[in-house]
């Protein structure tokens, strides 16, 4: 059963960075497509970025130009930059159908 474990997540000012990581077990996300959700308070959850196994990655409209994911080390990555308020959300990571428990990412002043 693949796990799969989020981290990075906290509080930021409007305008401020925070990096996500995502890691799996089985090492398996060079091998399959990584995919980072997020779900704001009281809404559903949204896809916002996903990366395949041969680096073709793609965004959300609402995240293009802020938001990289990336993959490096069997690690997937989300740098978000130029946060917003409206980026509040647990993120969550999804490879081969598995979550993580997601990290919380709360922008505000």
């Amino acid at each position: 059963q693949v796990r799969v474990v989020e981290s990075g997540g906290g509080l930021v000012q409007p305008g401020g960075s925070l990096r996500l990581s995502c890691g799996a077990s089985e090492n398996i996300l060079g091998i399959y497509t990584t995919t980072w959700y997020r779900q704001p308070p009281g809404k559903q959850r949204q896809l916002v970025a996903f990366i395949r196994p041969d680096g073709y990655t793609d965004y959300a409209p609402f995240v293009k130009g802020r938001f990289t994911i990336s993959r490096e080390d069997a690690m997937v990555y989300l740098q978000m930059n130029n946060l917003q308020p409206e980026d509040t959300a647990a993120y969550y990571c999804n490879v081969l159908e598995a979550w993580g428990q997601g990290t919380k990412v709360t922008v505000s002043s």
